[in-house]
């Protein structure tokens, strides 16, 4: 089947005209972007509907990028991996496929104005997110546009990693106000995974935060000399204060009922990240045992900046130990267990017990329990 005469001459007019193009398969309808300006061309099919759009396909795909054979099969391998020329960024976006337009936002070259012409052609969740990743994209004024679609969105997610991924994303700075990041944090009072979004966002401005801890007073004189050159007494000094405290008791609550693998995977993450000043051992260890045995071994050290922190605050010892243990964990440390399982819910968490029990106790040394 062939496109009408007239259908052909006003889609190339189109083509002449528009930044980017979508098609409304529903109502037979091609539009346009210029600027702020639509543009639409309404169809009229001789015969099924589905064939003529394949020929709409067909022609936008043979005038843009000269393959009038559809969307270049290796762009759709490429698609989820970034390697897209800075060149066909723009020419994606007149194809009106939802596959090349996915190209687009994962690409390492897109901009804000390239992120406002694909979300213009695909204005999806997982599209939002992705385009999130770029720091163009953040900075520029498409970024609060997407965070506040993601943020009215998030309610109606259902898999627990689009969750905590659209927290975390919608937590950079400058894309949401405080009220709203307030309101997220009260929903986390249920729903946990967008606490995990907090902690994976390594942000020190939560909403509630903790209380320094009581002794904070009696042994920050002894770190203050030490903080300069010292990074392990840099760290050792946070944990002690309010901005410690808070992430550890976060991280403590959200621990106690992961949702699922995913959950997991990023809150150990998020604890390696957030300790990882006090990571001496490259090696990411896959038992308990192990990370015990590492902190004994770095404990035992007779000079350096981690002797030199035990010294001076001996009575911290289990602190500087918990925080040692702590730089180790990330999601190798649940591996093992996941490879053996694709468990959820109260059985996954049984089966992580031996894991999560011991960063728990962690936890509670950094809160001021023994």
């Amino acid at each position: 089947m062939e496109l009408s005469s007239e259908d052909s001459l006003r889609l190339n007019v189109l083509i002449a005209n528009a930044q980017a193009i979508r098609i409304d398969e529903n109502n037979l309808v091609v539009y346009g972007l210029n600027g702020e300006r639509e543009m639409k061309v309404a169809l009229n099919p001789s015969g099924r509907a589905d064939h003529y759009l394949q020929q709409v396909r067909e022609m936008l795909s043979g005038q843009v990028l000269g393959s009038p054979g559809g969307y270049p099969v290796f762009l759709r391998r490429w698609t989820r991996m970034g390697q897209i020329n800075n060149d066909d960024l723009d020419k994606l976006l007149m194809l009106g496929e939802p596959e090349a337009v996915v190209a687009v936002t994962r690409s390492r070259h897109l901009t804000d104005e390239l992120a406002r012409r694909a979300w213009w052609v695909a204005p999806y969740a997982e599209n939002a997110r992705r385009m999130l990743e770029h720091p163009a994209v953040v900075a520029g004024s498409m970024g609060p546009v997407l965070a506040e679609f993601l943020v009215e969105h998030l309610p109606f997610e259902t898999e627990h990693q689009e969750m905590l991924d659209t927290v975390r994303l919608v937590l950079q700075s400058g894309l949401i106000g405080a009220e709203t990041r307030r309101r997220l944090w009260d929903s986390g009072r249920t729903r946990k995974t967008y606490r995990v979004g907090f902690l994976t966002a390594q942000s020190e401005a939560f909403p509630e935060p903790a209380a320094a801890r009581a002794d904070l007073g009696q042994y920050g004189p002894l770190l203050l000399p030490l903080l300069p050159g010292n990074p392990f007494a840099g760290l050792l000094f946070t944990l002690l204060d309010s901005a410690g405290q808070t992430f550890v008791a976060v991280a403590a609550d959200t621990l106690q009922r992961p949702a699922d693998q995913d959950v997991v995977t990023a809150l150990t993450n998020a604890l390696g990240h957030y300790f990882a000043v006090a990571r001496l051992v490259v090696e990411s260890p896959r038992e308990i045992a192990t990370i015990e045995q590492m902190v004994e071994a770095l404990c035992g050290m007779q000079e350096g900046p981690l002797h030199e922190l035990l010294a001076a605050v001996p009575a911290l010892t289990a602190e500087i130990h918990a925080m040692l243990f702590l730089a180790q964990i990330d999601e190798a440390i649940v591996t093992p267990i996941f490879a053996h399982t694709d468990a959820v819910g109260s059985v996954m968490r049984k089966k992580l017990e031996p894991v999560l029990q011991p960063i728990q106790q962690q936890f509670a040394v950094l809160r001021g329990g023994r």
